[in-house]
């Protein structure tokens, strides 16, 4: 009886040679947070804001040359008739729609500015940032225009020197706009959430 006893005992140590029961050890330990998380966001946020910055300088950097160059009435021709610079103030939107108004759109870009900022801070995605940082220095540089440039506060006329054939005259906000919403639009497709992670697959 006591030779049964001792076998039984050398059998558990080695079931669990560690001498901790299955029960005692910790299932529910998270495996998956991401411990650059709270350190990232606000990196990125500063990378969408310092972007923003810099398409406002260039977008107000080009506008005051076209306004000191091609102020009298001058085209440049860049590629031929599909490319040029001729400077017109649009009271408008794209294409020169809303010329009526001039306020709601001044209303509308401060509204997508702060919009922006607030999202701005929530993204860990580079891609998202960079698209990000592109339509807030583009709702931005066009509310300066809208806020400070002639005819009066809140009813300035956008600046556009970029012609593009016979379909439209635009300037660099315009572009960085089409971008970042292309960069989300590609971004959104491919399935990178503004979180920085994709969708598992099945």
């Amino acid at each position: 009886m006591g030779r049964v006893s001792s076998d039984s005992t050398g059998a558990d140590d080695a079931a669990s040679p560690s001498g901790v029961e299955p029960a005692d050890v910790p299932t529910d330990a998270p495996t998956d947070v991401p411990t650059d998380a709270p350190a990232r966001r606000p990196r990125l946020f500063w990378w969408v804001l310092g972007l923003a910055v810099l398409v406002v300088l260039i977008d107000q950097g080009t506008k005051w040359w076209a306004v000191t160059t091609l102020g009298d009435g001058r085209v440049v021709p860049v590629i031929g008739d599909l490319i040029r610079f001729v400077l017109v103030h649009n009271p408008g939107a794209a294409f020169s729609i809303g010329t009526e108004f001039t306020w709601v759109l001044a209303i509308l870009a401060a509204v997508g500015a702060v919009v922006a900022v607030v999202f701005a801070w929530r993204i860990r995605s580079i891609g998202w940032a960079i698209a990000l940082g592109l339509l807030l220095g583009g709702a931005v540089t066009h509310l300066g225009d809208r806020l400070f440039r002639e005819p009066g506060f809140g009813r300035g006329h956008v600046v556009d020197f970029i012609g593009y054939g016979d379909l439209f005259i635009g300037n660099v906000a315009d572009i960085a706009i089409v971008a970042g919403a292309v960069m989300i639009l590609i971004l959104t497709l491919a399935g990178i959430t503004p979180s920085g992670r994709q969708p598992a697959q099945p």
